[in-house]
């Protein structure tokens, strides 16, 4: 049996490869097509994901587009200045799920990713994908550790860093750029990048974050080293202080 002081630490690992997957790929690849990712490293995201997330990719995308097309105004999913910081906090998930089996807004937002033949067969059946993912845990780890480790990142991705995101970063924080979101260089280390959300809604289409030498993206560097092994190619374009509008100081 693993020693329990080992549990967490697997716990937020496995965290921080969902979130950096969530980022460069549900979030910057097919969101906002900043990347073109090579068929192997697609197949490779949409496993890990649906291993640690459950998650379908078109309901992730179609929730996240609208919140792009109707950010901190009537339709927007998960907006704290709508809804209130600690609505989003604590009831992020719900927001998510009840936007997520909207045939309408899938429909809508996410036409371009029609189901192909994989999502049918696996992908799609996304309480099997946690249950092997929580599984695959038990069997190194032992029943009880994996079950932590497996609760403990669930806690971490969906309770916390997720919530963050979609709260905080509409909230409060630094800004760059003349918009609704605000940018946290100190959550941005947890989440992938994904807290500099000032400058992601300055230019959606941006493939890096960041913008100030104080500001680091993890992500941008998972980018860099899945280019250098031709498995993605940078296609937006980058991102600058004059993007978006004037820089606010």
């Amino acid at each position: 049996m693993t020693d329990l002081w080992l549990v967490p630490l697997i716990a937020i690992a496995l965290t921080q490869a969902a979130v950096v997957a969530t980022s460069v790929y549900l979030h910057r690849a097919l969101a906002h097509r900043a990347l073109v990712v090579h068929p192997v490293a697609d197949v490779l995201f949409r496993a890990a994901l649906w291993l640690t997330t459950g998650m379908r990719r078109q309901a992730w995308v179609a929730v996240h587009r609208k919140h792009h097309a109707f950010t901190d105004r009537e339709g927007d999913p998960h907006s704290p200045r709508l809804l209130g910081l600690w609505c989003v906090q604590l009831l992020n998930a719900y927001y998510y799920q009840r936007e997520a089996r909207n045939p309408h807004t899938i429909r809508t937002f996410a036409p371009d990713l029609p189901e192909d033949r994989l999502d049918r067969l696996i992908f799609s059946r996304g309480v099997v994908g946690l249950a092997l993912g929580t599984a695959l845990l038990c069997v190194p780890l032992g029943v009880v550790p994996g079950l932590i480790a497996a609760l403990t990142h669930a806690v971490l991705y969906v309770g916390v860093l997720a919530p963050l995101i979609n709260g905080v970063g509409h909230w409060r924080g630094a800004q760059n750029f003349e918009n609704t979101a605000y940018n946290s260089t100190v959550l941005a280390w947890l989440t992938g990048g994904e807290s500099l959300h000032n400058n992601h809604h300055a230019a959606p289409r941006a493939p890096k974050f960041s913008v100030r030498p104080a500001e680091f993206d993890p992500s941008w560097l998972v980018i860099r080293a899945l280019a250098a092994l031709r498995l993605v190619v940078v296609v937006g374009p980058p991102l600058s202080l004059s993007a978006g509008g004037r820089a606010a100081r």
